[in-house]
């Protein structure tokens, strides 16, 4: 039986505007929800709110009101154990050898070193195909590998619900190929993935189900191919909601 593994409730955030600026509401009453096992893609063109709402989930910036749960409960310490995030633009501890980054995130996560970290180190890297520049500095990767190292800590603990914020950016085309390659493997693992981009193809690539933002509103919340039925494309359903929008002015 499916149950939710992230339940986002009527999330509302406004950033209060400077002396001279207006207050920014990016996101109206956000709500969606995440079910056991699902591939969400999480679609909007650029400043619709994506990357607000991911942080809001973490609480990395405060929403003003709503709720968000994982797991059933609130973000605490034990959830986060089972989650795995990428941010838009990781930021990276450039004298850290790759190695030594993973095993910093390991022992945030669990306290000190296991014994399981090697062998799950030795799998991250293998599936990024860093494992000959584990051991250099990460101020030597180019940026398709920093992207890669970053994706290599958030699967390193085998998370039950991987986060990726525009997971494929920076990457050239071989590389957006083993990102979904090991997406794919994620999904044969049972693993939820919620994440973001605005590559269409990934979307209809690896995901079931879709949460559609446009000005901080959610537009759609379903399945892939009913959207599609319904528009044919992303570019035809922003397109629909934009004339609609500009008739009621």
């Amino acid at each position: 039986m499916n149950e939710f593994v992230l339940k986002v409730n009527q999330v509302n955030k406004t950033f209060v505007g400077g002396l001279f600026e207006k207050d920014r509401h990016v996101l109206k009453n956000i709500s969606f929800s995440l079910l056991t096992g699902q591939t969400t893609g999480f679609v909007g063109s650029n400043g619709a709110g994506k990357t607000t709402t991911i942080k809001c989930l973490f609480d990395f910036i405060h929403p003003d009101n709503g709720d968000i749960h994982f797991f059933g409960k609130s973000l605490d310490n034990q959830s986060k154990t089972r989650i795995g995030y990428l941010p838009e633009r990781p930021y990276l501890y450039e004298f850290l050898t790759g190695e030594e980054f993973l095993k910093l995130h390991w022992n945030l996560c669990f306290g000190s070193t296991t014994p399981d970290f090697i062998e799950r180190s030795q799998e991250a890297f293998r599936k990024v195909d860093l494992v000959e520049a584990k051991g250099r500095r990460l101020r030597t990767y180019s940026k398709g590998m920093l992207q890669r190292v970053g994706i290599a800590q958030a699967i390193l603990t085998r998370p039950d619900l991987l986060i990726l914020d525009e997971p494929m950016s920076g990457l050239d085309p071989d590389g957006r190929a083993m990102v979904k390659d090991i997406l794919k493997e994620e999904q044969k693992r049972g693993v939820t993935l919620f994440f973001s981009s605005h590559l269409l193809q990934d979307m209809e690539e690896l995901c079931s189900q879709l949460v559609v933002i446009n000005k901080g509103q959610i537009i759609y919340e379903g399945n892939l191919p009913s959207f599609m039925s319904e528009y044919q494309s992303f570019e035809k359903a922003f397109q629909v909601l934009k004339n609609k929008e500009n008739s009621r002015e």
